[in-house]
């Protein structure tokens, strides 16, 4: 073989060497960036596993955040990486360390973050806000190396920016597009996972709202975080806050002021599992019973688990009220069951003490009628208290006669009043409409009671020289009273046509009135309640009363079937008036 062919056939065999090579360097490539491609690929699945597992049945943004940034050393290389969160208080700065950086390193990290937040949202992010979390490796100083790869990712749940997640490393030209594009994709998974979860907690929000917000009492339910998501239309309104769709915990914290810490005490509730009370919390002008208790999970894997808070404002004024009143009430029957006991000892005494029979018979004489008064007052305050008793039990019972003549129990009443009126010069005038039945259906003996309270009150609160008017008239179902009255000549203080009126059936309607001291509109509404007393001028030492006829008389007519009211004029008088229904 000459040389030539030699030559040719070496040449070919470096060639073909050459190409082959060449060839088996691509196809190493290309099975390197398979390879690098699968493992990607595998990376990808692994985490979009673990965070479905994990998101299923959770919607702590740090939890998640934590998955991502825990597995990221697997296919990425960094010195830090890190996430900002947005909370209600602050800005959470959580940076994981894989090898020592220096302070102006993280501090570098930090503001790049915040001025990504503060352009995602819009606004200006304040650094004192910002609480920093460090782990991983430590902080060295001798360590100047810079930031010089660096990338951000934006946390979306729900169309809302609520953070930031950021890769740093101190070597340059390290993160290119197809990782970028990987955990772009993974952090976008998981905050679509968390979107729709958290619309269907929004929904079962919605649900709840629209249950509470028809509850008298004041609600407010917040998160681990404090952050609120159940408020309703009741405590909004007890703190002012109505006119704000959205409410935060500083709006209570600035509404309730000193009064109640309720971040405190969510706080106490929350992290110690238990109830918080305050008993008696005055807010304006009314008292709350304020309780806080823990939220706690009913599902299997969360069992237990502590969700949140829940305060509940509880408006106790009312019972506050009655509280007193019962107080001034039992304080009131003591003193007038005190007077006359008192009365009777001291007499007693001084009978006993007398030796001398004529003068025992001189004492016993001049004292019995006392005694005789004292007691029989006693007795009237007894009847009187039990009486009350049937009426709050609705056991007080009345015996109608069926041919019952409403004229001549008036002109009986008269006469018996007539002893005290003249007394003070007062004239009392019957009035009873031409109209009105010969012959009803009523409890004669019940109504004698109802006659005794309004006409005696009357003689009391009317000064010498006034006048009383006991009118009667008939009232025909759908008629205007007003009108009728007027028909009548019915001289009463009845201005406009009350509840009491209103579908009133055809019935006889008395009215009592007097042209003595009156009573004020403030206290109109009081009247017919046996635990609220006022003040008049008139109220001296002599015409006190312990206000329970007008309560027993109010049950006798509702006994009936009827109604009772009042209406005055201060200062000029009063009308007391009831119906009988026909």
């Amino acid at each position: 073989m000459s040389n030539l062919t030699i030559i040719i056939v070496a040449g070919l065999a470096i060639i073909g060497g050459l190409a082959f090579y060449g060839r088996s360097l691509m196809l190493l490539r290309i099975m390197e960036n398979k390879e690098k491609e699968t493992g990607r690929k595998m990376y990808e699945l692994a985490i979009l596993k673990e965070l479905g597992d994990r998101i299923g049945y959770s919607l702590d943004v740090h939890e998640i955040i934590d998955i991502i940034t825990g597995s990221l050393r697997q296919f990425i290389e960094y010195s830090a990486v890190s996430y900002m969160l947005i909370q209600p208080e602050k800005i959470i700065f959580k940076v994981q360390l894989e090898r020592s950086v220096n302070r102006q390193f993280l501090n570098d990290i930090r503001d790049r973050m915040i001025g990504s937040l503060s352009a995602l949202l819009d606004k200006e992010l304040s650094k004192s806000a910002v609480e920093e979390v460090l782990s991983g490796a430590i902080l060295s100083e001798d360590d100047n190396q810079p930031v010089r790869s660096f990338f951000n990712i934006p946390l979306v749940i729900g169309d809302k920016v609520v953070g930031v997640l950021t890769v740093s490393d101190t070597k340059s030209g390290l993160y290119k597009e197809e990782e970028m594009t990987i955990l772009y994709k993974i952090t976008q998974q998981a905050s679509k996972a968390v979107s729709k979860l958290e619309e269907v907690v929004r929904m079962e929000q919605r649900k709840l709202n629209s249950m509470v917000e028809s509850m008298a009492d004041g609600i407010v339910m917040t998160d681990n975080d404090y952050r609120v998501f159940v408020a309703n239309p009741a405590v909004k309104s007890l703190l002012g806050l109505n006119e704000k769709a959205e409410v935060t915990i500083f709006d209570f914290i600035d509404r309730l002021g000193g009064k109640f810490d309720i971040r405190s005490k969510l706080e106490e509730s929350v992290k110690l599992s238990k109830i918080v009370e305050a008993p008696e919390v005055l807010l304006g002008e009314r008292f709350f019973e304020i309780v806080v208790s823990p939220v706690r999970s009913s599902m299997a894997l969360t069992s237990g688990e502590v969700l949140g808070g829940v305060v509940i404002f509880h408006d106790i004024t009312r019972e506050k009220e009655l509280e007193k009143l019962r107080e001034d009430f039992t304080s009131m029957m003591v003193h007038e069951l005190r007077s006359p006991l008192d009365g009777i000892n001291k007499i007693a005494d001084l009978v006993i003490s007398e030796k001398t029979p004529k003068e025992e018979e001189k004492l016993v004489r001049e004292y019995m009628p006392i005694i005789y008064k004292s007691s029989a007052d006693m007795l009237r305050l007894v009847s009187n208290l039990l009486d009350a008793a049937k009426v709050d039990s609705g056991k007080y019972q009345i015996f109608k006669e069926p041919a019952a003549d409403i004229r001549k129990l008036v002109a009986e009443r008269v006469r018996s009043y007539e002893p005290s009126a003249k007394a003070k010069q007062i004239k009392i005038l019957p009035v009873i409409g031409a109209d009105v039945p010969q012959n009803m259906s009523f409890d004669p003996n019940a109504l004698v009671g109802v006659f005794n309270n309004f006409v005696f009150n009357a003689i009391k609160f009317t000064g010498e020289g006034g006048e009383i008017n006991i009118q009667a008239f008939l009232h025909k179902s759908g008629a205007d009273v007003l009108d009728e009255a007027r028909s009548n000549d019915i001289n009463w203080f009845i201005k406009a046509v009350g509840e009491s009126f209103v579908g009133l059936p055809t019935s006889l309607v008395v009215a009592i009135t007097d042209n003595g001291v009156g009573i004020s509109q403030e206290n109109l509404p009081f009247l017919f309640n046996k635990f609220r007393q006022f003040k008049t001028a008139a109220l001296t030492a002599d015409k006190k009363g312990t206000g329970l006829g007008l309560v027993i008389a109010k049950g006798i007519v509702e006994a009936h079937g009827g109604v009772v009211g009042a209406d005055s004029d201060e200062g000029r008088g009063s009308t007391f008036y009831f119906t009988l229904p026909i």
